[in-house]
C-alpha cells in the first residue's frame, strides 16, 4: 500500500473533477486527482462523446446583451479545443484535458485509479483507498478536503455521506414539475455513435440480439440525420443505474443497433444507403444516480426564481430537462420535457458541502438538489463551473485551516472565494469585482464607440447579462461593460495613468470571445454550424503593454508583448515598481474590425 498525503483529493476526472482539480492546484495547494478511466472528460471524453452544454446552449444568448457561456476554466478548455482541434477529434479533446492537468505542478494525476473505500475519524474523512488494477497497486490517500466528482458518488457513499436517489413528490418541496408520488426512478443512460457517408452502398447486418423498431415506435424521436447518434437512445431509468450498469449497457447496445438497423434496412430511409457506422460507445453516458444531501438542497423554485445566494460560487441556466424513466420504450411520450428558466440562477457553496461529513464536498451531477433541480444542474458546462467553484473554495479553506462544514458560513472566506473566482474569469450572478490598482487610474483611449466607452475597462464587470433570460434585473448592471474602439482607428490604444506611482505584480486583461454564441465540440452537424470553430473573431490576437516608470531622467519602460492569442483572459506576472502610466496597444484581432477589451486589472 503506497501512502500519499495531499491537501485536496478529487475523485472523478469528468468535466467537474478536472475543473475542481485545476482550480485547487492553481490556487496554491497540493491536489491528487483520481480517475477510474484511462482518459479524462467523463461524458465528454472519447469513450462517450457527448457535447458539453450549459447556459448558452438553451436558447439563451444575444450579442452585447446576454453572454451566458460559462467562462473560467470551461471557457479556457473549449477555446483551446476550438483552435487546436480543427478536425474535431474526440481523442484530441482527451489530450487537451490531459495536458491541462499535466501542466500543473501542484496536481498529481492518477488515471485508471478508482476510489474503493474511505477511513473515517468521526465525521471527518481521514483517508481513502484507491486501486489501480493496471499496475496492481493500492493507494492510501489522506487529505484535508475531499471533493467527490465521481457522478455516482462513490467516495461520499464510502464515507457515509447522506444521499438520496429517485424522484421526490410534488408536495415534498412544492415542485410543480414533480410527480404526485415519489418513486425510485431516474433519468436513464445513453450510448452514442458516429456515422459517415462512404460514397458507395454500405451494408449493415444487425446482431441477432438487436432490438427492432418501427417508424411508429420512433414517431417522437427525430432520426433524419445520421452523422451523430441520438441522446434518446436511452434506457435504465426504471433500474439501478449503478448496480445494473452492465445490463443497461448490453440493452443500450441492442437498442442502438436496432435503431441503426431501422435506418439502414427498414426501407423507410433509402437515402442512408451509403452511410455506415464508424464508431459507437461501449460506456453508457450516465445521467443520474446518487444525489448527496448538503447544507442546502436546490429546488425548482430556487431555479425558477433565480434566488440570490450570498454564498453563490457557480451558476446554471439549462432547462429543467426531465426524461421519461422508460427511455426509448416510452414510445407514446416525447423523450424529454424542458421548461426553461427565465434567468440564469446561482448555485451556492452550501449545496456542494456534505450535511454530515465535515471535510467532504461534491461537484457535478451528484450535488445537493432535488430531482427536478438536478435535471438542470446536471449538464457538463454547469458541472464544470461548479467544479471550479468547489476547487477554489477548498483551496482557500485549506489555507485558512478550515473544514468545509464550518467554512461555508464564514462570510469573509466566501467573499474571498468569490473574488478569486472572478479574478480567474468565473461569472457569479449579482457579484461584482472588487477594486484594484486600475480602479484608481485615469483612463483614456485612442477612440471609443458610444456603447463601448473606455471607462468600462474598470467597471468591475466582464460580460453583459442584462438582456433577455440573463440575470434578474435587480442583480445586474446594464451595459456592454467593454471598451470598443472605432473601426477606423487603425492603431487603437488605452492608457491608465496614476497620480502617484504604483507597484504592479500582476496584470489581468479580459477580452471578448463572443460568449453569446454556443461553443462546444460536437459531431452533430447542425449544432456545429452554430459554433465559430477556431479563434473567436472578437478576440484580440496581439497586444503590447508598456509600463512607463516615474522619477526617471528619461522615459523608462517595461514591455509585455502577447502574440497569437485566442484565450479570453491574459494574465501576466510582472515586477514593475514606480509605474506612472500603462499603455495597452492592440496590434490585431482574430477577425473583428475593431478592438474590444472588457477589463484591465492591476494588482
Amino acid at each position: 500500500m503506497e501512502r500519499i498525503r495531499t491537501n485536496v483529493m478529487v475523485a472523478g476526472g469528468g468535466i467537474s473533477g478536472v475543473a475542481a482539480a485545476l482550480a485547487a492546484a492553481r490556487n496554491g495547494v497540493k491536489v491528487v486527482l483520481c480517475q477510474d478511466r484511462p482518459v479524462l472528460g467523463g461524458n465528454a471524453s472519447s469513450e462517450i462523446r457527448m457535447h458539453i452544454v450549459g447556459s448558452a446552449h438553451s436558447k439563451r444568448g444575444k450579442a452585447l446583451e446576454t453572454e451566458a457561456r460559462e467562462g473560467g476554466i470551461m471557457e479556457e478548455i473549449l477555446l483551446e479545443c476550438a483552435v487546436r482541434n480543427p478536425q474535431r477529434s474526440a481523442s484530441m479533446f482527451d489530450l487537451i484535458l490531459y495536458e491541462k492537468c499535466r501542466a500543473e505542478s501542484n496536481l498529481t494525476l492518477m488515471l485508471n485509479t478508482a476510489v474503493i473505500d474511505a477511513s473515517m475519524d468521526g465525521n471527518r474523512i481521514e483517508s481513502i483507498t484507491a486501486a489501480r488494477e493496471s499496475t496492481e497497486q493500492m493507494f492510501e490517500i489522506s487529505a484535508d478536503v475531499f471533493i467527490d466528482c465521481t457522478g455516482d458518488g462513490r467516495l461520499g457513499k464510502e464515507a457515509g455521506a447522506v444521499f438520496v436517489t429517485g424522484r421526490e413528490s410534488s408536495r415534498q418541496y412544492g415542485e410543480s414539475h414533480a410527480g404526485e408520488a415519489a418513486d425510485s426512478y431516474r433519468l436513464g443512460s445513453s450510448l452514442l455513435f458516429t456515422a459517415r457517408n462512404m460514397g458507395k452502398p454500405m451494408k449493415f447486418i444487425a446482431p441477432v440480439w438487436a432490438r427492432s423498431f418501427t417508424e411508429e415506435d420512433l414517431k417522437y424521436r427525430s432520426h433524419s440525420s445520421w452523422e451523430y447518434g441520438y441522446w434518446w437512445v436511452e434506457f435504465g431509468g426504471l433500474l439501478d443505474t449503478i448496480a445494473d450498469n452492465e445490463m443497461i449497457r448490453d440493452e443500450l447496445l441492442a437498442i442502438m443497433m436496432g435503431v441503426w438497423d431501422h435506418i439502414k434496412n427498414s426501407g423507410n430511409h433509402p437515402e442512408s444507403e451509403n452511410w455506415a457506422l464508424d464508431w459507437f460507445g461501449f460506456v453508457p453516458g450516465k445521467r443520474e444516480s446518487r444525489r448527496f444531501v448538503g447544507k442546502h438542497i436546490l429546488t425548482q423554485s430556487d431555479l425558477e426564481e433565480a434566488v440570490h445566494f450570498e454564498d453563490v460560487i457557480a451558476y446554471g441556466g439549462w432547462p429543467m430537462d426531465t426524461h421519461p424513466p422508460q427511455g426509448i420504450e416510452a414510445t407514446d411520450n416525447h423523450p424529454c420535457q424542458q421548461p426553461v428558466t427565465n434567468f440564469v440562477y446561482g448555485i451556492p457553496v452550501r449545496s456542494l458541502v456534505s450535511s454530515n461529513v465535515d471535510n467532504l464536498m461534491f461537484a457535478g451531477r451528484n450535488i445537493s438538489a432535488t430531482h427536478i433541480a438536478f435535471s438542470s444542474t446536471r449538464v457538463m458546462a454547469t458541472c464544470g463551473v461548479m467544479g471550479q467553484g468547489a476547487g477554489t473554495f477548498a483551496a482557500l479553506a485549506v489555507k485558512e485551516g478550515l473544514l468545509p462544514a464550518t467554512a461555508w458560513h464564514n462570510g469573509e472566506l466566501v467573499r474571498k472565494t468569490q473574488q478569486q473566482l472572478i479574478r480567474q474569469d468565473a461569472f457569479l450572478p449579482g457579484i461584482a469585482s472588487d477594486a484594484n490598482l486600475a480602479s484608481d487610474a485615469v483612463i483614456r483611449a485612442s477612440s471609443e464607440q458610444p456603447e463601448g466607452r473606455v471607462s468600462n475597462v474598470i467597471d468591475g464587470f466582464t460580460r453583459s447579462m442584462h438582456g433577455e433570460r440573463g440575470v434578474r434585473p435587480e442583480h445586474v448592471v446594464p451595459g456592454t461593460h467593454r471598451w470598443m474602439s472605432l473601426p477606423e482607428d487603425r492603431e487603437p490604444w488605452i492608457e491608465l495613468e496614476w497620480g502617484a506611482p504604483v507597484s504592479i505584480r500582476e496584470i489581468n486583461i479580459v477580452l471578448d470571445t463572443g460568449m453569446h454564441r454556443r461553443l462546444t465540440l460536437t459531431h452533430e452537424e447542425h449544432l456545429h454550424k452554430q459554433n465559430v470553430w477556431g479563434p473567436q473573431p472578437e478576440t484580440v490576437k496581439e497586444l503590447r503593454v508598456i509600463a512607463f516608470l516615474a522619477n526617471a531622467t528619461e522615459d523608462v519602460c517595461q514591455v509585455m508583448h502577447i502574440r497569437d492569442n485566442y484565450q479570453r483572459q491574459v494574465t501576466c506576472k510582472v515586477v514593475w515598481d514606480q509605474v506612472a502610466k500603462l499603455r495597452l496597444e492592440v496590434l490585431g484581432t482574430n477577425g473583428l474590425d475593431h478592438a474590444r477589451i472588457f477589463e484591465i486589472r492591476c494588482y
